[in-house]
């Protein structure tokens, strides 16, 4: 097996859980905004339509459809929307609440704790996301997270968004670390694996739901644990 002296983090879905977390926040702010009241049915179609408009609204960031001031101001509009509440000012409140709480919830995927402290004293390792800059610094303090790694490389410093190459050509120059060396672990086939293979770099596809795909990926794995297979 290939020796890596250093490793790429992807930060959402990765490490940090975004969706327990998310859900989280957005239960306390269901019943905070009274939004049955509202008109809402359940919680349970609330959380249904937010990662429907959420996941779409983030591809088309992705793809660099869209800027990220969309989903900052208008995202909770067009959840509303669904369910006839049209009020941007109402909408544009809920998403600064959102935002504000939901980088502070510190649920991390199953077994990343337990991996970072294996591979910390082992290997230099570095966060590359397009999360904000300013939100994903609290997501790391809040998780405790944030000793493990050497920098946090985010779209906004670097100037490029991945799956851009360009992104991780700038982690690696500023780090010091190298192509053949390096590997990149993450969640999204578009812009983590599709990414890291743009710049010439080993991906580790981090697959926790299974889910079927035709990517070419020098290795994949279903739970954190199993780069200890790897690494």
């Amino acid at each position: 097996m290939k020796s890596y002296r250093h490793i790429l983090f992807d930060l959402d879905h990765t490490l940090w859980d975004y969706e327990t977390n998310s859900s989280e926040t957005l239960q306390e702010l269901f019943i905070q905004h009274k939004l049955e009241e509202l008109g809402v049915p359940s919680f349970s179609d609330f959380m249904k339509t937010f990662v429907s408009v959420n996941t779409n609204l983030w591809t088309q960031y992705d793809l660099g459809q869209i800027h990220r001031d969309v989903i900052r101001n208008d995202r909770f509009h067009k959840i509303m929307l669904e369910f006839g509440i049209d009020n941007y000012e109402f909408s544009l409140n809920f998403s600064n609440k959102y935002i504000d709480q939901s980088p502070k919830k510190g649920a991390l995927m199953p077994n990343a704790k337990e991996i970072l402290d294996y591979l910390h004293p082992k290997y230099p390792m570095v966060i590359v996301t397009n999360g904000f800059d300013e939100i994903q610094s609290v997501k790391m303090e809040s998780s405790g997270i944030t000793p493990y790694f050497k920098s946090v490389v985010t779209s906004a410093r670097a100037g490029f968004k991945k799956p851009s190459k360009e992104i991780f050509d700038f982690a690696l120059a500023e780090s010091g670390f190298s192509t053949h060396d390096t590997l990149m672990i993450g969640d999204n086939l578009l812009t983590d694996i599709g990414g890291a293979r743009n710049a010439s770099l080993d991906t580790v596809y981090y697959n926790p739901n299974k889910i079927a795909h035709q990517e070419k990926t020098e290795y994949e794995i279903h739970d954190l644990k199993e780069l200890l297979n790897i690494l």
